[in-house]
């Protein structure tokens, strides 16, 4: 993506057994690099090697993810730079629609630091009333059928049916799971949801190409702050 619109990057592929010690020398290699404005670490790493030490040693103007705890502050309180990429491109998925956030019953299914909290703050922002829900919510079917906009992302296959779905209701699908027919699909399941759901996205080439597009948007934000 990034040689299709013209712009520089580079490609660390670290072998597995890379210690902290030289992931952490990289990052701050490249925070001081004046020809790099935007630093991402792909997620998970191997397990020896601490992600949240990682995340905390890129430059803040540099955390293109926006996963550092300046930037999560930064979007609590909605003075920010920089949005996490999924819920960012789901923000501009539904505002491109011409669906109106403010006052609606927006549900989110999951509770991570890279979809689901930033998702709920915002909605927020954009005057949604917010449900976050997780593993140990009660009556999950019934929260989320009360939903005008309901986010899933969860990680499981096929998780939000129909009768977990408001007629009419906005449905964002931000899951990513294989099947063992090898088969991509969502959280929800997308077949019988669809004849139910006002507007819905698919999986695969829904919430994914925004996320990238996104990622390019706040890089792009990142070297014009750097002028």
């Amino acid at each position: 993506m990034c040689e299709e619109l013209g712009m520089y990057s580079r490609k660390y592929a670290l072998p597995e057994n890379t210690t902290q010690d030289e992931l952490l020398d990289l990052v701050k290699k490249l925070n001081t690099d004046d020809e790099i404005h935007g630093i991402l670490v792909q997620l998970p790493l191997p397990k020896h090697l601490d992600e949240k030490q990682v995340i905390n040693t890129i430059a803040p103007e540099k955390d293109v993810d926006a996963f550092h705890p300046v930037n999560v502050g930064k979007i609590m309180i909605g003075d920010y730079d920089f949005v996490p990429c999924t819920p960012a491109g789901i923000m501009e998925l539904i505002k491109e629609s011409g669906v109106s956030v403010e006052g609606k019953s927006c549900v989110v299914i999951g509770r991570s630091n890279i979809v689901g909290k930033p998702m709920g703050m915002l909605l927020l922002h954009e005057n949604g009333t917010i449900t976050i829900c997780h593993s140990k919510t009660k009556n999950l079917k019934e929260i989320a059928k009360s939903a005008d906009i309901l986010v899933a992302a969860v990680g499981r296959a096929n998780f939000v049916t129909a009768d977990m779905v408001k007629e009419g209701a906005v449905v964002i699908d931000v899951g990513m799971n294989r099947l063992e027919s090898g088969k991509l699909v969502g959280d929800v399941a997308f077949d019988e949801v669809e004849k139910k759901a006002g507007a819905i996205t698919p999986v695969p080439g829904g919430v994914g190409p925004m996320t990238i597009s996104m990622l390019m948007r706040n890089t792009i934000t990142a070297a014009k702050r750097s002028m």
